[in-house]
């Protein structure tokens, strides 16, 4: 057996570096010292064969290593048909959904590379969401017995499917182990039976038989573990060689042979050379790695004259390939840097955010989805030169974590601030569960209306308290508006006979007619407002009744010949007075803005008019305007008259504010 050393494709067609055996010996070639290199020109000429032959080589080591991998595990082969994404540009939602269409390719070895990449870029994301989530959580000022906990659903569906393949994946190795030592043993014990045929004592035509057996049974061993596959190989091609070279065969037979093998291996070299003009460098250098793999494991060798001469034609036409594909690599390296570049620019942005001062909850959350969009563009930028790829993803982390150090430093204030408005609003609590089963109702009811106001003027609190402070308030201030509810619904007996006298009343009031003489009619229906006024208050669930009364004076000085502004001034009167009798002073707020709104509708009004009729008498032909103008001016006089109403029922509202 061949001593094992860094052997190459090269060696499987009989090139230098095998180890012969004794029978080889005599073929050997012998160097004098005439032939040592004599003068600097020719030693500077060698140093430039040997670089070439180094770059040559280097692209032979590139494929060889790669048939080497894949011949140890098949389904790497596969991971080629399966396009390599940039999975740092994605989502995690997008991550999650890619692992799970992968780890159902039934070869989990052919998506192997690609499910590493997307745990790769996933596990970046999510630390980095983890590292936020935990600022946040201790710039919150928590507990110190709180641990903090942060649970992404989106993780435990990551784990479930990335388990799913491990399995897979633990699955075919086992298997795979078992098949590669049995496969290699068969492999070695091949070789040592090829060694044995070098006989002069057999019979040829035998011999032939059993070496065409023995080549059989070599392409059907299967796969072997990656670091013997050059050696066994190379041992394997030598004793083929051994066999043809320096056996008595039957010349005609071996001629053919090496013809056969030698036509395989030029229609090889043709298809390369159509691979080098080939657009698709990458698809190229993948048929290129099999065409190699038949080359050196299913093709035999070629005869001597023609070994050197087709092997640097293959191994030429090899680097040319592998030249393109640098040249790839390279334009991809100008991409990569161009992204460096772009995340450099995002990071400094997110740098000068987080130096800009801002003073209010809403201008930090513009700053905040600021940041969210650079983070988002940083992750979607692709990958950058991998010598950089740490301080990079560094200096990201490090500018998002200062601009949340900035933004906590502002919440932190603002924390301060609500911690003051939650001792300011448990203060209020207090009180009100103070007052909650007070029957003074007089005096506790403003009271507690004043502290409900109070509690509208105080600002945020702690949002882990909010909920329970209002509750707590809450309860308390409608436990004693049910009370004064339930003391203001008991209908006493005064009540009750103030309801049966007006109820009585209103029949005597439908039947009331008017004599046709303004004064008299006048004075009829403010003597039976004041009879209903001394009637006195009706209970509260029967106050419908009022409503009812007011319906029939309505329709009364609908009839009575008063000017509008006396009649609206008497009905408003009529339900001011209705208004103060209930003790609900809300309702006189509500009706006191009510009104200064409509003054301040009607002001508008008569302001715009009075520019337009401006506008008129402003013109060439204001005399043709003048009926215009009239119709303008008419109008103005109907606003200010219900100007005046309102005015005087703002008045009169403020009069009785004063009683």
């Amino acid at each position: 057996m061949l001593e094992e050393k860094n052997d190459n494709l090269q060696e499987a067609d009989g090139k230098s570096g095998i180890e012969l055996n004794d029978s080889t010996t005599n073929d050997a070639i012998e160097i004098s010292d005439s032939e040592a290199p004599i003068e600097n020109s020719a030693s500077e000429i060698e140093n430039e064969v040997e670089n070439d032959e180094n770059l040559h080589q280097e692209a032979l080591d590139v494929i060889t290593n790669s048939n080497a991998a894949e011949s140890e595990d098949e389904t790497i082969k596969e991971r080629h048909d399966i396009p390599m994404q940039d999975y740092n540009t994605f989502s995690l939602d997008a991550l999650v959904d890619e692992l799970k269409k992968l780890v159902n390719i039934d070869k989990a070895m052919s998506v192997k590379d690609h499910i590493e990449e997307i745990k790769k870029a996933f596990l970046l994301q999510y630390h980095h969401l983890l590292e936020e989530k935990k600022e946040e959580f201790l710039a919150s000022d928590p507990d110190p017995n709180e641990e903090f906990e942060y649970h992404l659903p989106l993780k435990l569906k990551f784990d479930e499917y990335y388990n799913i393949f491990r399995d897979k994946r633990n699955a075919h190795f086992k298997h795979l182990q078992t098949n590669l030592k049995t496969n290699l043993e068969n492999r070695l014990a091949i070789v040592e039976e090829l060694k044995e045929l070098i006989n002069p004592q057999e019979n040829i035509k035998d011999t032939l038989k059993h070496f065409n057996e023995l080549r059989e049974r070599w392409k059907n061993a299967g796969a072997i573990p990656k670091d013997k596959y050059n050696h066994v190989w190379n041992n394997y091609h030598f004793h083929v060689e051994n066999f043809y070279d320096y056996l008595h065969l039957d010349r005609e037979a071996r001629d053919l042979d090496f013809k056969h093998n030698l036509e395989l291996k030029q229609k090889i070299i043709a298809r390369v050379e159509e691979l080098v003009n080939d657009a698709d460098v990458n698809k190229s250098f993948r048929e290129l790695q099999d065409l190699h793999r038949i080359w050196k494991e299913e093709i035999g060798p070629v005869s001597k004259e023609h070994r050197d001469v087709i092997w640097n034609q293959f191994s030429e036409l090899t680097k040319k390939i592998h030249d393109k594909r640098e040249v790839l690599f390279e334009s991809q390296r100008a991409n990569e840097q161009q992204n460096l570049e772009v995340k450099k620019e995002i990071i400094s942005k997110i740098e000068t955010l987080g130096t800009e001062k801002v003073n209010s909850h809403s201008q930090w959350l513009v700053q905040i989805q600021k940041v969210e969009a650079l983070r988002n563009e940083f992750f979607a930028a692709g990958k950058v030169p991998s010598e950089v790829n740490e301080e990079t993803w560094a200096a990201f982390k490090t500018a998002v974590r200062n601009f949340n150090a900035f933004k906590n430093s502002f919440y932190k204030d603002i924390k301060k601030d609500q911690n003051d408005n939650l001792n300011k609003k448990m203060a209020l609590v207090a009180k009100a569960k103070d007052l909650q089963e007070s029957t003074d109702f007089a005096s506790t009811t403003p009271i507690m209306k004043q502290i409900q106001e109070e509690w509208k003027q105080i600002g945020h609190v702690p949002k882990k308290y909010s909920d329970k402070i209002w509750k707590e308030f809450k309860d308390a201030c409608n436990h004693y508006f049910d009370k004064l509810k339930e003391h203001k619904s008991e209908e006493n007996s005064e009540e009750v006979a103030a309801f049966d006298n007006k109820k009585a009343y209103l029949d005597t009031l439908r039947a009331f007619q008017l004599t046709g003489d303004h004064k008299t009619d006048l004075d009829a229906i403010k003597a039976h407002i004041e009879t209903w006024k001394g009637f006195g208050k009706v209970p509260f669930s029967r106050r419908h009744i009022e409503g009812k009364f007011n319906k029939i004076l309505d329709a009364l000085f609908e009839k009575l010949s008063v000017s509008k502004k006396e009649s609206e001034m008497m009905r408003f009167a009529n339900r001011i007075d209705s208004l103060s009798d209930s003790n609900d002073t809300r309702k006189l707020d509500n009706e006191k803005i009510f009104i200064m709104r409509k003054i301040e509708e009607v002001q508008n009004e008569i302001f715009q008019l009075e520019n337009n009729i401006q506008f008129f008498t402003n013109t060439k032909n204001a005399k043709k305007e003048n009926s215009i103008v009239t119709e303008v001016r008419k109008n103005i006089a109907i606003h200010k008259e219900t100007l005046d109403v309102w005015k005087d029922k703002l008045k009169q509202l403020r009069n009785l504010g004063q009683e």
